[in-house]
């Protein structure tokens, strides 16, 4: 069988959640993997009927009756806020969301003390902000470094008196650090953490593998290859492999190296939330979006007109894909256009992995070039394909399942490109709601 890895060319903010949805709406999905990145995902799913929901930790797939998530060892978990999310979906009209859930036990733990000392920090630089959500998964990522055997994680949940002893620690350590956090006592947060461990399927990582040959599963990654905490303009970057590489790994431990499709996500408009580099920003741009509003973290929602430089690098960055998915169509007018080399340099070349004083001197290149445009085209899936040198195998032109149109390999999901043995899929089938 074929499984697909989902990833976004840009800062985030594509559309991944949107077409994530699809994908499982439109062929037999058993479960969608999440590779990266936390709580601070905001992957948007709209229905048919109106229902909204902003896909945090939960795969965008679980409007979909009967289809899974797995949270693997690379997602920092947030259990109180994967709480608070379960609510709002049954809220929307999904009750059974936890009890589709799974959840590796080597996972971080994302706390109220990494949340406050994320906080603490982003507000110290004031005018220097990196566009932090403030949601403390970098923080996570960070003491998990750091400190990796005193690391809160998903299966301490399990161990009240273990995981007390690691909370104290680590608030202990952040206070002395930072002075007092906005955070609760760590009693306070206890049962919460128990409730969790004893409402959730923990799963060692061997989990995966068994899933992985149950059914056709989708890999869905979080924030953009541009934000890569490597290979973005550091420092605007983000604690997380944003790249393909975390899910590439998954597949090779379970045996299934090469059995993925690797499907890249853009936007007609290159856009970014937070500071830092955005070199086809265009503040003329008549555009908003009521799913990305301005926040008190990351600022405004940025909008330009289509980065192919940059959307290159990424691809690049990951080694390319199998097709894009091309997304916001219904914005592509006549006052947007395509940027496929600025006034200094018309492409940018990846370095080695962790070379950050490298990342840090592209910014700076980046802030200080200037677009240059053609003129708009009149066919963007083909004027961004031949830009790309990929083929567009989606485009969406609304916010639903319904307004998607696919190409190519995805517009045969029944074909062996798929499914291996067409007998998996009575076991994998996953009709629209």
């Amino acid at each position: 069988m074929k499984h697909v890895m989902v990833v976004d060319l840009g800062y985030g903010d594509a559309g991944r959640g949107t077409v994530v949805d699809w994908l499982c709406a439109s062929r037999p999905v058993h479960t969608v993997v999440r590779f990266n990145g936390g709580a601070q995902a905001a992957h948007n799913v709209v229905l048919r009927d109106g229902r909204h929901h902003t896909f945090a930790q939960f795969g965008a797939g679980a409007f979909r009756p009967g289809v899974r998530t797995h949270l693997s060892r690379h997602v920092v978990v947030d259990p109180l806020a994967l709480a608070a999310e379960a609510d709002h979906l049954t809220a929307v009209g999904v009750p059974d969301a936890l009890d589709r859930l799974t959840v590796e036990g080597e996972a971080l733990l994302a706390t109220p003390y990494h949340r406050a000392a994320n906080r603490a920090r982003e507000i110290a630089r004031g005018a220097d902000r990196h566009g932090s959500c403030g949601l403390g998964v970098g923080e996570a990522v960070a003491y998990g470094l750091t400190h990796p055997d005193e690391a809160p994680r998903v299966a301490d949940c399990r161990h009240p008196a273990v995981l007390r002893r690691l909370l104290t620690a680590l608030r202990d350590r952040l206070t002395a650090e930072l002075g007092t956090l906005d955070a609760p006592p760590v009693e306070d947060c206890l049962p919460a953490y128990a409730a969790f461990a004893d409402r959730v399927a923990i799963v060692d990582r061997g989990h995966l593998a068994g899933v992985l040959r149950a059914g056709t599963c989708v890999f869905e990654g979080a924030q953009g290859v541009l934000l890569d905490e490597w290979h973005g303009f550091h420092p605007y970057t983000t604690w997380s492999t944003t790249t393909f590489a975390n899910a590439d790994a998954l597949l090779a431990e379970a045996g299934l190296a090469g059995t993925a499709r690797r499907l890249g996500v853009l936007r007609v408009t290159t856009t970014r939330h937070g500071p830092g580099p955005l070199v086809t920003e265009d503040r003329a741009l008549p555009f908003t979006d009521p799913h990305n509003p301005t926040n008190p973290w990351q600022g405004r929602f940025r909008f330009g007109h289509l980065d192919a430089v940059a959307h290159r690098y990424a691809l690049d960055v990951v080694g390319g894909v199998d097709g894009l998915a091309l997304t916001h169509l219904d914005l592509a007018g006549p006052e947007l256009r395509i940027c496929r080399r600025y006034d200094t340099l018309d492409r940018l070349t990846p370095g080695p992995a962790g070379d950050l004083d490298r990342q840090a001197a592209l910014t700076a290149r980046l802030l200080a070039a200037r677009p240059v445009y053609d003129d708009p085209p009149a066919d963007w899936p083909t004027a961004v394909a031949d830009a790309l040198d990929t083929p567009v195998v989606l485009t969406s032109r609304d916010r639903t399942a319904e307004d998607k149109t696919p190409a190519g390999w995805l517009a045969s999901p029944g074909s062996r490109t798929w499914l291996a043995d067409e007998g998996q899929r009575g076991a994998a089938a996953v009709p629209p709601r």
